[in-house]
């Protein structure tokens, strides 16, 4: 609770709008009522009021603070329908389609969030991947000069000798299967930025790989090599300073006695605060097994590049999980301008 409990101080002192659209979800609901009881902000609920309540009351959850919307009776249903036909009819989207997807709360909320009637959006709690993530990247999409969106989990472990003071970003856990040199450089600068802008210290960001510095030879080294040193050049482009080291082993990533003998000049080795694995299958393998077997806080996944705050959260989450994430987006929204210099200056369809 070290780094959370800093975030929710801050936010505190900023109170945001966040959009569930699982509004029918025990889990949701419990972490909506944290969210406004501890004066963070106003949370929204999406999906049936009657439903929603029944779900309170076996809770024994107060629902005052918290606002119930319900796509299917909302007075925003069809000019939100419409702004999605504007976006999608290039696309073959007829009206009747749009407003039956608009009518989906993942849908609702991403326009919610695009239409600046919330300022994050979370969901995942019950849905898969593809459900919450294809409403965003259809409404909302990329920030301008971002070409990959992607993601990350936040982790807080209770050895502060691991990461920064115990908190560790780790990315691409979400999103791109296999992303390319190009992909995963933006996914090291994207979520050095993220890491900047919580902690307030100098990313170290370590590309992860089954190799150290050429101990072995295989294509899939290569490419984490190439995206280790076009890091360096993007970072430097925006002006980011953070340091980006490649291709590593974990262990020399994140422990000082094995980095002094893997890598005794590196500024990374041994001290990383983020993680960048070279795939999907690592990147997701590796954030489950840190969560279940250290019994880690799991926040995320953060969706990264997106031009409003979003995040896509695990089924296997816990109300607590869920609050922190809820916490991460909105401290986010406070000054998402300077993660994405440009981010939400037009609305969808315009």
């Amino acid at each position: 609770m070290r780094f959370i409990g800093s975030v929710i101080e801050k936010l505190q002192r900023h109170p945001k709008r966040v959009v569930f659209p699982e509004g029918e979800e025990p889990r949701i609901l419990q972490a909506a009522r944290q969210f406004q009881s501890l004066r963070l902000g106003a949370p929204i609920l999406l999906g049936d009021p009657a439903k929603i309540k029944a779900v309170a009351e076996e809770l024994n959850l107060p629902l005052e603070g918290i606002r119930i919307i319900n796509p299917a009776t909302s007075e925003d249903t069809d000019s939100f329908a419409r702004r999605f036909l504007a976006l999608r009819r290039d696309k073959g989207l007829r009206a009747a389609e749009a407003r039956e997807a608009i009518l989906q709360p993942n849908y609702y909320g991403a326009m919610m969030l695009a239409m600046h009637q919330a300022d994050g959006c979370i969901s995942g709690a019950s849905h898969i991947s593809g459900s919450v993530l294809r409403p965003l990247f259809q409404i909302i999409k990329v920030a301008p000069d971002i070409k990959t969106a992607s993601s990350c989990m936040v982790m807080e472990v209770e050895d502060t000798r691991i990461g920064e003071n115990g908190v560790l970003f780790m990315a691409d856990c979400g999103v791109i299967p296999d992303p390319t040199v190009d992909e995963l450089a933006d996914i090291a600068v994207t979520t050095a930025r993220l890491a900047r802008h919580l902690l307030g210290v100098k990313p170290r960001v370590a590309l992860l790989s089954f190799s150290t510095k050429g101990s072995a030879t295989h294509p899939s080294i290569g490419k984490v090599q190439a995206a280790t040193a076009m890091a360096r050049r993007k970072a430097k482009q925006l002006f980011l300073e953070a340091d980006f080291d490649g291709e590593m082993q974990a262990d020399a990533a994140l422990v000082p006695e094995i980095a002094r003998r893997k890598l005794p000049d590196g500024k990374v080795a041994g001290r990383a605060n983020v993680l960048v694995f070279p795939d999907l299958n690592s990147g997701n393998i590796a954030s489950k097994l840190v969560r279940t077997v250290s019994r880690a806080n799991a926040y995320g996944q953060i969706l990264l590049g997106l031009n409003r705050p979003a995040a896509d959260v695990s089924r296997g989450s816990s109300a607590h999980d869920i609050l922190g994430v809820a916490a991460i987006i909105a401290i986010q929204a406070t000054d998402y301008q300077k993660l994405y210099p440009g981010a939400d200056a037009q609305l969808p369809g315009e």
